[in-house]
């Protein structure tokens, strides 16, 4: 079972930044896809951002122009840049489609 840490999250005011980080604890190089989930209170978890091997991309369109997901040999990242109090949430990094287990995951909260 391959170990997903994340870390980076916080507490930022609107408009603000964060850079969240994702380790694995095996090299990801051979794994297609990687993605950045969140689940907000009292909502299903969502797929923010993936990223293929290849580099690929795709955002959901909440995130489109202020998120930058980029991937390492064992990690991956996601730049948040002019965040919204909507984008509060827990955030998880993981494999899409998920391997059905989660990591801690990283708390974010944007709020003035």
């Amino acid at each position: 079972q391959v170990q997903l840490a994340e870390s980076g999250g916080g507490l930022v005011q609107p408009g603000g930044s964060l850079r969240l980080s994702c380790v694995a604890s095996i090299s990801i190089v051979g794994i297609d896809t990687m993605g950045w989930y969140r689940q907000a209170p009292g909502k299903q978890r969502e797929l923010v951002a993936r990223i293929t091997s290849s580099g690929r991309i795709n955002y959901a369109d909440s995130v489109k122009g202020r998120f930058t997901i980029s991937r390492a040999k064992n990690a991956v990242y996601l730049q948040m840049n002019s965040l919204k109090p909507e984008d509060t949430a827990v955030y998880y990094c993981n494999r899409y489609p998920s391997w059905g287990y989660w990591g801690q995951g990283t708390q974010v909260t944007v709020s003035s």
